[in-house]
């Protein structure tokens, strides 16, 4: 099942945050990862997200995304992004064909397949 990564990044320190923006897609991509989304104009419809810059990332799955995220080879650049920017980053799994919905039709209640009761 597919991962996605969201950050939303308010950059601090321009200067020292190009580095970042420089070494990290190579990072990304070596953990099978790839850019959906990387910066560009938002257009909030309803509430206030609070959102400056933001970035999803996709990778195919949570593995992938956790071996990237807790990674040795961002460990460094994860640092300088904390150091330069004020960013909220989590993780998002996706529904894949593997999962139904609740009984109800709620999304929240989605089920693994492999979780269903068996039929006789």
């Amino acid at each position: 099942m597919k991962c996605y990564l969201f950050g939303n990044v308010a950059v601090t320190d321009p200067a020292r945050f190009a580095e970042y923006l420089e070494k990290v897609p190579a990072i990304i991509a070596r953990h099978g990862g790839r850019y959906v989304v990387r910066g560009g104009a938002t257009y909030p419809l309803e509430g206030d997200l609070g959102v400056r810059r933001m970035i999803m990332l996709e990778f195919e799955t949570r593995a992938a995304a956790e071996a990237f995220y807790y990674g040795e080879d961002y460990a460094p650049l994860k640092k300088l992004r904390i150091e330069t920017s004020d960013s909220q980053i989590m993780f998002v799994d996706a529904l894949g064909a593997d999962y139904v919905v609740g009984p109800d039709g709620d999304i929240n209640g989605a089920v693994h397949k492999s979780r269903l009761p068996k039929a006789e």
